[in-house]
């Protein structure tokens, strides 16, 4: 069993503690943005990553063993499958089953200030796991809306004839009438109704959502206590940025995080991740976190891309309220 398994399996037994917070690395970019999305070769003259030096990076995590589930593309993941990356380890693989437009971030193309458009590349009867993300949008525009769901219904179906297993991602609004300050509420009212008409085989192992502040995740967390609510990173932002949302989130009622580009475009990303997990064990305050990754850059001599007085700063709005 998969250390993820056994950590659910203490959430549903009603023992979880602060060591049984979910850690997920989220490696699917490149069915984001392509080429453009692998990040950069870190140095005095960056340039894009090659898949080789893409795949390099999400080895050195596997190795690690902090993080519980490695999200890739199907691509990627049938290329690590080859090397034998994942075959003896704790962390459970997992694919990104659909990427909604949305998502896409293409270079010179404003597709995330459209409306999200259902979409899917992934074969569910030819992946190369058995546990996958699949994410959904609402917008507030019930034409919208109802093939979003039609989509996760037609999705359902298949993955159970398929036999995969899913966890479910629900980005804020790209293009809404909604107002902003009102995501929150919104996403909790969408995603409960949703689920509402699912029986329990199912439905999503656990849950990943914008972070839209505390109090709308703990009203979520609060409501069912069988779902497991998790949420996504978002933007790059500060190390202080990174490390207050896991801590902010976890005190709100969230027992799983998936983080992307705080990862991937860290200074050190190992380093990020043990930090991460250091907040979530809450063995360090986000506060003290920054300070020993500061110190952790220094020792191997990795110039920082902030001081650590900027990196200690909290920018993202959700997080100053």
């Amino acid at each position: 069993m998969k250390r993820f398994e056994q950590k659910l399996e203490c959430m549903k037994k009603g023992s979880f503690s602060p060591e049984d917070f979910i850690l997920a690395d989220a490696k699917d970019a490149d069915m984001a943005a392509g080429l453009s999305g692998v990040g950069r070769v870190r140095g005095a003259n960056t340039r894009l990553r090659n898949l080789g030096e893409f795949d390099d990076e999400i080895k050195r995590v596997i190795e690690q063993d902090i993080v519980d589930i490695m999200l890739t593309s199907v691509s990627t993941m049938e290329r690590l499958n080859k090397r034998g990356a994942l075959a003896d380890s704790a962390i459970q693989p997992a694919v990104r089953l659909n990427d909604t437009t949305d998502v896409w971030r293409i270079r010179h193309a404003d597709f995330n200030r459209q409306s999200a458009t259902p979409f899917r590349t992934a074969n569910l009867f030819d992946l190369p796991v058995n546990l996958g993300l699949y994410s959904v949008t609402f917008s507030g525009i019930a034409e919208e809306d109802v093939f979003a769901l039609d989509c996760f219904r037609e999705f359902r179906a298949e993955a159970a004839e398929a036999g995969v297993r899913y966890f479910l991602e629900i980005f804020n609004p790209s293009y809404s009438p909604i107002a902003p300050r009102d995501f929150g509420d919104f996403n909790n009212d969408m995603l409960t109704r949703a689920l509402a008409g699912i029986t329990e085989k199912d439905r999503p192992a656990f849950l990943k959502l914008a972070y839209n502040g505390a109090d709308s995740l703990a009203e979520l967390a609060a409501f069912d206590p069988t779902l497991v609510v998790g949420i996504m990173g978002g933007g790059s932002g500060t190390t202080r940025d990174c490390l207050e949302l896991l801590s902010q989130a976890q005190h709100a009622g969230a027992r799983a995080a998936l983080f992307g580009r705080k990862i991937l475009d860290a200074e050190d990303p190992l380093s990020m991740i043990a930090m991460m997990r250091a907040v979530t064990n809450r063995t360090l305050t986000p506060e003290q976190a920054v300070t020993e990754y500061h110190q952790r850059l220094d020792a191997q001599q990795v110039s920082p891309q902030r001081s650590i007085i900027q990196d200690q700063q909290v920018t993202e709005p959700t997080l100053l309220v």
